[in-house]
């Protein structure tokens, strides 16, 4: 999915860029004020049923500015393996069901960000207040504990209520640094290790994340701007495989209990993968026989023309996810290919409805309880207000990936740049071409030869359009 990163200061025709996109794609305004209303006053009288896990010294990892905290983890060795420990912000201690805070958040569904701010789910007074595990708070949360073996794998998982409270709010890049000079320890220094055990058993069982950068807007002096690209951090990566082994447990949980939502991927189809594997040879991007896609793409250079080429290119295997409720026999697709395995989402309630919905089902399993009714009978709505969701999302992240685009291009119409070449159009003819500077992707027209570096002219750069346009020069 498109991303991009712009600083907190930006110019007043971007700003009004970012609006037209707000009200094109008809994202929702500010909360009504029976919602505010609703969410001050639960925001002071949470459910705390709750044991009292205090003593355990979470942390959150999680950008800069963070307000939105959703988990917080601690990690400890045990004689024979791990112990993780992952508290994520119990939402269910709010909302009531059927109150407004909750219609509000079906209608909305998840989060939305834009460069300049975002459209929560939630009110900020829950989002980044009382439900969020800021520092020092005593917060109620859903409480995993995962034992791994010392490879890494499950072998036991539970969840419960719990009060708790976050130590220290930590960015990833303060963990890469205290990972690279060594200072790191405790639980820094077992995220790390924890982290690379789950990235080996990924590639094992051949599941696949792809070393995608990200598009960030830096300040370049007197009021200019330009567009870098940002690979992700090895401690990304890391903190992304705690919260996947903990979507692997929910779902296995939902799927012994025959009750649940699963995210889910098909496997790729026969005809796409082999057109992939061609493409590979095309690009003579490394592909040995028996290996799967995940291995193949796990140590590509995104900085390597014919490997960027190729990311872009295998992305139609990942396409088509979705989410599928149960309340019975467990579905015939019960597996993300992605991750290789059974999966959910439970660790962001506070940016997605699906995760409150799950987290409640597996704290009633796990207590041996049943599913309160509300949860049972919200279940099966739940794919398809993430399918609205998820369409609207991907389309507004990527427009504002294209207004930036074309801003901070609208004064160079005419010029010439590097770049490569990464898509190929069969059948309109022209393609795709990523500059490297600045970091801009977008369509080129040309016979262009996928895979190499070529030189570009900017034709066309229109804020109002969003529409960025190159030319084989």
């Amino acid at each position: 999915m498109p991303r991009i990163q712009v600083p907190d200061e930006i110019p007043l025709k971007l700003e009004d860029g970012f609006a037209r996109i707000r009200r094109e794609f008809q994202l929702p305004g500010d909360f009504p004020r029976p919602v505010l209303d609703e969410a001050a006053w639960v925001a002071l009288v949470p459910k705390l049923d709750a044991r009292d896990l205090t003593d355990v010294p979470f942390v959150t990892i999680d950008p800069p500015g963070s307000m939105d905290l959703d988990q917080a983890v601690h990690l400890e060795r045990l004689r024979a393996g791990y112990r993780v420990w992952y508290a994520v912000a119990d939402v269910g201690a709010f909302v009531r069901p059927g109150g407004v805070i909750d219609t509000e958040a079906h209608a909305r569904g998840a989060t939305v960000y834009l460069p300049a701010g975002k459209v929560p789910l939630h009110p900020r007074v829950l989002s980044e207040d009382a439900a969020s595990l800021l520092p020092g708070a005593l917060r109620p949360a859903a409480v995993w504990r995962v034992d791994l073996d010392a490879d890494g794998r499950t072998v036991g998982a539970d969840v419960q209520r719990g009060l708790v409270r976050s130590r220290e709010r930590l960015d990833y890049a303060y963990v890469q640094a205290a990972v690279d000079t060594g200072t790191a320890d405790g639980v820094l220094g077992l995220l790390a290790e924890i982290g690379e055990l789950r990235l080996a058993l990924e590639r094992e069982r051949g599941g696949v994340t792809l070393p995608t950068p990200e598009q960030e807007v830096v300040p370049a002096g007197d009021g200019a701007y330009r567009l870098e690209f940002r690979l992700p951090l090895p401690a990304e990566a890391w903190n992304a495989q705690i919260s996947l082994l903990t979507g692997m447990a929910a779902a296995a949980m939902m799927l012994d209990a025959e009750i649940g939502v699963l995210r889910v991927l098909p496997r790729p189809h026969a005809d796409a993968l082999a057109k992939v594997r061609r493409v590979a040879a095309a690009l003579d991007v490394p592909w040995p026989d028996g290996a799967g896609y995940g291995s193949v793409v796990h140590d590509l250079d995104a900085k390597n023309p014919q490997q960027a080429a190729f990311l872009h290119e295998s992305k139609v295997l990942l396409r088509g996810a979705g989410y599928v409720a149960f309340d019975g026999a467990p579905p015939r697709l019960a597996e993300h290919s992605a991750v290789a395995a059974p999966y959910t989402h439970v660790t962001a309630p506070l940016r997605r409805l699906v995760d409150r919905y799950a987290t409640e089902v597996c704290l009633a399993i796990a207590a041996g309880e049943p599913v309160p009714s509300d949860v049972r009978a919200g279940l099966a709505g739940l794919p398809d207000i993430m399918s609205v969701t998820g369409r609207r999302e991907r389309a507004v992240e990527r427009a504002a990936v294209d207004l930036v685009e074309a801003f901070l291009l609208r004064d160079r119409i005419g010029q010439a740049f590097k770049a490569v070449v990464i898509d190929v159009d069969e059948h309109r003819g022209g393609g795709q071409v990523q500059l490297s500077d600045p970091a801009v992707i977008a369509r080129c027209d040309g016979d262009l030869p996928l895979g190499e570096q070529v030189t570009v002219r900017l034709t066309q750069a229109d804020p109002a359009t969003r529409e960025v346009r190159f030319a084989l020069a």
